[in-house]
């Protein structure tokens, strides 16, 4: 998908040794596809820092909607996907000022559509 939709290239990818990354099927595509596979030790969460701060932002981020909204714990997927859906649409230092929207779109990010997470809708 990435590959044809977004006409990006895939140049590696890290894992923690998860078998749906590790299989030989998968090893396979990767030599294909010219994808070099980083695996890293086992248990060691720590090595993985990048991934982990990412998925502890969008976790916490995710909360923190939820707790204003003060919607019950039923709602936490949508908490997620709306906390996902902002990140991607910050500026980040890291690409330069732009969003990672930006970044696979080609276009600036619009926040005109945008609401107060959790408010009454009729």
């Amino acid at each position: 998908m990435v590959k044809v939709q977004f006409e990006k290239h895939i140049k590696r990818i890290r894992c923690d040794n998860g078998g749906e990354f590790t299989s030989n099927f998968m090893l396979q595509f990767y030599h294909e596809e010219g994808i070099l596979l980083e695996t890293t030790c086992p248990h060691t969460p720590q090595q993985n820092g990048v991934v982990e701060r990412k998925h502890r932002h969008l976790l916490e981020t995710a909360r923190a909607i939820r707790f204003e909204a003060n919607l019950p714990k039923r709602f936490w997927g949508e908490c997620v996907l709306t906390a996902a859906y902002i990140i991607n649409r910050l500026p980040s230092k890291v690409i330069k000022n732009k969003t990672p929207y930006e970044i696979v779109w080609n276009q600036k990010s619009q926040y005109n559509h945008m609401r107060i997470f959790g408010c009454l809708a009729y």
